[in-house]
């Protein structure tokens, strides 16, 4: 008999529209939605009216519940994992600060082992590497010492054998000598590349987007920003078809900010991150990020110049702050969170819910808080 799961009487956010019915999940995949669906045998869920959508991805995320993805371990990668399925994550992409070459190809090994064996939880999807390649003068919270200054395809090659073909997105900056070269290289490696971190002008990543830059990480943030005369990363950023990541904190970005994108991008190329450090899910006190030393504030994470350094924020929270951003509702604002970040990476199986698709799933009560997440059909999080 198959592994079923039957979620009875949910509000079920299908694509294009929210349905009242249930969910039947059949050996980690979605087998029916519909009303009234029976399963003999199978084990029932009643959600009794609760939302049921899609589960969260995060593709840029630091860390959280005191551990930092540069030299996390199995365990430290299983201690976040349980602690983002009780945000409603079901996928995400540890990702990695610039740190010395040897430190990480350690870590790239240590993840990439660790991955598979990763399964109370959210799933390990792969490894972000966020640099090392990125401009100095829009270096953000990375160590400027550890910046490379020449792009070198043998190094990521490393890097991807060491991690066990883990590897699947990383972040450049247009105008270090060799990137826009390196863009298909990476790409026939299996990794989805951005650009961010930048003072590049506007041909400058133009020219990357050609090719082969499918987004721009933490847009408006550590990166030069729109002028008339050259609009820079942040004009092609919102002109042309590649999506862009917002951290939806209401620090990082104005709201407003979030809604220009979303105006100017619509609600299929905007990817909602959380570029969450160690401190998410602790309160306020000195931390880690990478090398760098971080002081969280009234849940502000700042290094000792004052230079923000990541976030403490969660994707159940930034889906409420989308909400109360946009005045928009959470079907809607979800595909930042599922739809988008699915498609940008290329997991057809993931970010929506329909017949065939991974049953990986969030419920959500009247409040927009998690009650439930579901991976591969397997409930890794009951509140």
């Amino acid at each position: 008999m198959a592994n079923e799961l039957l979620i009875k009487n949910g509000r079920v956010c299908v694509p294009g529209e929210l349905l009242d019915g249930d969910v039947l999940v059949s050996d980690g995949r979605i087998a029916a939605i519909g009303r009234q669906l029976d399963a003999p045998g199978a084990q029932v869920f009643d959600a009794g009216g609760a939302l049921v959508m899609p589960g969260f991805i995060d593709i840029h995320t630091h860390g959280a519940v005191g551990v930092d993805m540069n030299g996390a371990d199995e365990a430290g990668l299983a201690k976040v994992s349980a602690f983002f399925a009780s945000q409603g994550v079901t996928g995400f992409l540890p990702t990695l600060l610039t740190d010395s070459h040897e430190a990480l190809l350690t870590y790239v090994h240590a993840i990439g082992q660790a991955a598979p064996r990763i399964t109370q939880g959210a799933a390990v999807l792969g490894i972000h590497l966020e640099g090392p390649y990125l401009a100095a003068e829009y270096k953000g919270a990375m160590p400027e010492h550890l910046l490379m200054h020449t792009a070198d395809a043998e190094l990521f090659a490393k890097y991807q054998k060491a991690s066990g073909g883990h590897v699947r997105y990383t972040t450049l900056a247009p105008e270090i000598p060799g990137v826009p070269g390196l863009i298909p290289r990476l790409n026939a490696m299996g990794i989805v590349c951005a650009m961010g971190h930048s003072g590049a002008g506007y041909d400058q990543c133009a020219a990357c987007v050609d090719a082969g830059v499918r987004s721009v990480t933490h847009l408006g943030n550590a990166m030069r920003l729109f002028h008339q005369h050259d609009p820079a990363i942040f004009g092609v950023a919102l002109e042309r078809d590649v999506y862009v990541e917002a951290i939806c904190d209401g620090r990082h970005l104005h709201p407003g900010t979030v809604r220009l994108y979303l105006k100017a991008k619509g609600y299929d190329r905007v990817v909602a991150v959380t570029d969450s450090i160690m401190a998410a899910g602790l309160p306020d006190g000195s931390y880690k990020l990478g090398v760098n030393d971080v002081i969280v504030e009234n849940g502000d994470a700042k290094l000792p110049n004052g230079v923000r350094a990541g976030s403490t924020l969660t994707m159940a929270q930034a889906l409420r702050n989308l909400m109360a951003f946009t005045g928009e509702g959470a079907e809607t604002v979800s595909r930042l969170m599922t739809a988008n970040p699915a498609r940008l990476m290329g997991w057809a199986g993931k970010g929506e819910l329909d017949v065939g698709k991974d049953a990986d799933l969030v419920l959500l009560d009247g409040d927009y808080q998690v009650a439930r997440t579901v991976v591969g059909g397997r409930t890794v999080y009951t509140r």
